[in-house]
């Protein structure tokens, strides 16, 4: 929610492709967290936008995506885990670059 100051903003280009909602969710992320709230016959794109800002939806999506992919991140603190599997993807707790991103949250959100 850093990047959308805690309000469903839509999509914008992020690095090359687009980022939507309260998470700034990618459409690959969002494939890989499940497709939570797809209606029967709705494209995934369509569930993806609306899925990214609706706060609930969003969050589940988070979460699933923290559950699938946070196994192999062996780093301290769920907090920490989450926040880095968030920003780098799959292998985000190896990722040097999601430490400023970590940094941030923790400063933000007092977490460890």
């Amino acid at each position: 929610m850093r990047e959308s100051g805690c309000k469903p903003d839509g999509c914008e280009m992020d690095v090359g492709s687009l980022s939507c909602g309260y998470y700034k969710i990618k459409r690959v992320y969002y494939v890989d967290c499940g497709e939570p709230g797809k209606r029967s016959g709705e494209s995934t794109d369509t569930a993806w936008k609306r899925c990214a800002d609706d706060y609930n939806c969003a969050t589940t999506c988070v979460n699933n995506y923290y559950k699938r992919f946070s196994h192999g991140c062996n780093v301290a603190g769920t907090c920490q885990k989450m926040a880095r599997i968030h920003n780098g993807g799959p292998h985000g707790c190896e990722k040097q670059a999601t430490i400023d991103y970590w940094n941030w949250v923790k400063s933000c959100c007092q977490c460890s």
